[in-house]
């Protein structure tokens, strides 16, 4: 049986030093993701320059057993990209080239360190974008999106990452290159480049992904309204969706991502209000024209105490640097927060804010709410102060509860953020145990030695050493066990 040394070597061999990352203060960039309570310290970091140095790499850990985790700019707010204790982290920034841009076919063929907006800033002078926006959109990877299925403020009107991949050319966990899909929007057969969207990297690494590309709209318009409670701008979106508008995105902000957003960057949002409505129509001009005159109706009727239309480009902007910084922002009021990602039924919004609402005061923490409110996507930011003992656990408690309350009203435990190392336990609120197993032979068909990510989304998986704090929060918490 082959020991670490051993791979270490044949990476050696393989690699220059400089792209071959072992000493201790190097690796400690690689500790965590964007879920930072938890850090793993990795045995070694490859930084790949091509994709011969990813395919290599691969086929080294696949002949040792060596677990292997690949990351982008490291921003998965699940712990989806958290390192493995006894692994390798394969570092894709530098295959950040886009290969192909073919505005006729209106497609792109990138690797998977391209950043998620400079697709888009390369298809806008022919008129297109790539539609697929989170809010990490600046520095966040193509090969993240695909891995995580992201979405984003605008996945109300263009659905999310998997609905904009036509192709990928991918290395599985075995050292196999196989090419999902094509390039052309009309396909036949499986669809498995929705299936390899979506699987956390479970599967192995995309090297190649090719995007469908649309045309950007010709004009926006854009308004904020703000309310006296939370239930009422839940409802605002009920009626708007009922009334069979397609907004571009419908975003809600409670009191505290106000505050703290407007501390930030001064979008202009009312400061005292308990709820902000973001609505933003597109499209041709006849046709916002037309809706504009029908949203207005709704907004009015909707006990909205002020509202508010970007009147240019400039105010336009603003309003979506608020909403866009919102998380980071967060950080203003709470040393330490945690992201949860559950999804409840349109129709229940307003209930779901109020039980959330109950929930944070049950525990004793203060909960910032920012939401996809289109498609039901819970954003609540539970705050905490990790210096404090006991903290952590707490807010992981409160998270805990507002998941399951999640899965309770028909939803999801995830909208796009993942399962990651967070919420494994709470997949079998979702899924039988028969279609978990199903899922883990599907992965085992990629991956016989479950070495891709090893740890991450199933229940019962081996899961990394936490250095930092050994057991799960939530373990700690008496929430979940590991029997």
């Amino acid at each position: 049986m082959k020991t670490f040394n051993d791979t270490l070597s044949r990476l050696q061999r393989l690699l220059p030093k400089e792209r071959l990352l072992i000493d201790p203060a190097h690796l400690a960039a690689y500790e965590s993701d964007g879920l930072t309570a938890f850090a793993v310290t990795p045995r070694a970091v490859v930084v790949a320059e091509t994709p011969q140095d990813v395919i290599e790499t691969i086929r080294i850990c696949s002949d040792s057993g060596i677990p292997f985790v690949a990351r982008g700019s490291g921003t998965s707010l699940s712990g989806g990209s958290l390192p493995h204790a006894d692994g390798i982290v394969i570092a894709l920034n530098r295959l950040n080239k886009i290969l192909e841009l073919d505005p006729q076919a209106r497609i792109a063929v990138v690797q998977p360190g391209t950043i998620n907006l400079a697709v888009s800033a390369a298809a806008h002078p022919h008129g297109l974008q790539f539609a697929p926006d989170p809010s990490s959109g600046q520095v966040c990877t193509i090969g993240g999106n695909v891995a995580f299925n992201a979405g984003g403020a605008h996945c109300l009107k263009y659905g999310m990452t998997a609905n904009h991949v036509l192709g990928i050319k991918a290395v599985t966990a075995d050292g196999n290159i196989i090419e999902l899909g094509n390039s052309s929007t009309e396909s036949t057969g499986p669809d498995l480049t929705g299936l390899f969207c979506g699987s956390e990297g479970l599967f192995g690494i995309a090297l190649e992904i090719t995007l469908r590309l649309v045309p950007r709209p010709e004009c926006f318009h854009t308004v904020f309204a703000s309310y006296d409670s939370l239930e009422k701008a839940g409802d605002t979106v009920s009626e708007i969706i009922a009334s069979r508008l397609l907004p571009g995105a419908l975003e809600i902000m409670d009191k505290l991502a106000i505050e703290a957003a407007e501390a930030a960057v001064g979008a202009g949002y009312p400061l005292g209000s308990e709820a902000v409505l973001i609505v933003e129509l597109e499209g041709t001009r006849s046709q916002v024209e037309h809706d504009k005159q029908r949203l207005a109706g709704l907004l009015e009727k909707s006990g909205a105490d002020v509202i508010r239309i970007a009147g240019d480009d400039e105010e336009r902007a603003k309003i979506w640097k608020g909403r866009k910084s919102a998380f980071s922002a967060v950080g203003r009021l709470s040393p330490d927060f945690i992201v949860q990602d559950g999804v409840v039924p349109r129709r229940l919004l307003g209930k779901a804010l109020r039980e959330i609402q109950d929930i944070a005061k049950r525990h004793k923490v203060r909960v910032a709410n920012v939401f996809h409110a289109g498609d039901g996507n819970l954003h609540p930011l539970i705050m905490y102060d990790g210096r404090i003992e006991g903290a952590l656990e707490q807010g992981e408690a409160c998270a805990a509860q507002i998941v399951r309350m999640c899965t309770t009203m028909g939803g999801s435990i995830t909208g796009e953020h993942g399962v990651g190392m967070e919420k494994r336990a709470f997949l079998p609120d979702m899924y039988s145990k028969d279609d978990i197993d199903l899922m883990q032979r599907v992965r085992r068909g990629f991956d016989p030695q479950e070495i891709s990510n090893r740890g991450k989304m199933f229940p019962d998986g081996e899961a990394p050493s936490l250095s930092l704090y050994g057991l799960h929060p939530l373990e700690k918490a008496g929430v979940i066990s590991r029997q």
